[in-house]
């Protein structure tokens, strides 16, 4: 299963998401492995690892652990990639996205992610943790579209969209024509739990997911289920 989240994670909306994730994930035993290393390029790494585990630990959950991975280096610790292995759900914090990006790229963490993955751990992601999991995101520091690691075929991530990432969606359209864009709310997960492996919108408050591919926008709200296709 794939979690992918629109941003503000942790602000107290989103526990829908990551307790039907818990579940997936086999339970509040399941072990947690939270990669904050998005967050390491303004050094935010350690509070934001620790916000991650509080909010699991709240939740009920009991195996949680934030991972020193926070760059390519760390991603080839043996340590950390032993812990991936192992780990029943796996969940990437936001931030800034290349970052995170260059530091699973062809690392040994991302093999272990895409091997705990095929085990059937649940793969989770916010913001910039969303966005990297796709074949092609955005990087608003550079302007730049940058390949991403490839976990949802021919698709783009606009995280925050109902705040900022919405604006993104008329310049992006036109760079990635015939591919989809997946514009998701703060406090609002996307989860493929459905049957078939469709995808149900969760979250607690007003947020959705917007679809746009070849000038159409279809918007879902929490609860309703779509296909990534047209």
């Amino acid at each position: 299963y794939i979690l992918l989240a629109g941003g503000a994670e942790f602000s107290g909306r989103m526990a829908k998401p990551d307790r039907r994730a818990i579940e997936l994930a086999g339970g509040f035993g399941a072990s947690i492995s939270i990669i904050p290393a998005a967050a390491a390029p303004d050094n935010n790494h350690q509070r934001a690892g620790r916000k991650g585990v509080n909010w699991f630990n709240n939740l009920g959950a009991v195996n949680v652990t934030a991972l020193p991975l926070i760059d390519r280096k760390s991603a080839d610790d043996p340590a950390v990639v032993e812990t991936l292995h192992r780990s029943k759900m796996i969940y990437m914090l936001g931030g800034f996205p290349r970052h995170l990006a260059q530091s699973l790229a062809g690392s040994d963490s991302w093999q272990a992610i895409l091997a705990a993955h095929q085990s059937g751990a649940v793969i989770a992601g916010s913001s910039a943790g969303a966005m990297i999991l796709c074949d092609h995101y955005y990087d608003p520091c550079e302007k730049n579209i940058l390949r991403g690691l490839g976990l949802i075929p021919d698709a783009c991530i606009l995280p925050h969209h109902d705040t900022f990432g919405k604006n993104w969606a008329l310049e992006l359209a036109q760079r990635l024509a015939g591919m989809i864009l997946i514009g998701i709310d703060e406090e609002t997960g996307m989860l493929n739990d459905g049957p078939t492996g469709q995808w149900q919108v969760y979250g607690d408050g007003t947020g959705g997911v917007t679809l746009y591919k070849n000038d159409r926008k279809t918007h879902f709200a929490s609860g309703k289920r779509f296909d990534l296709k047209f």
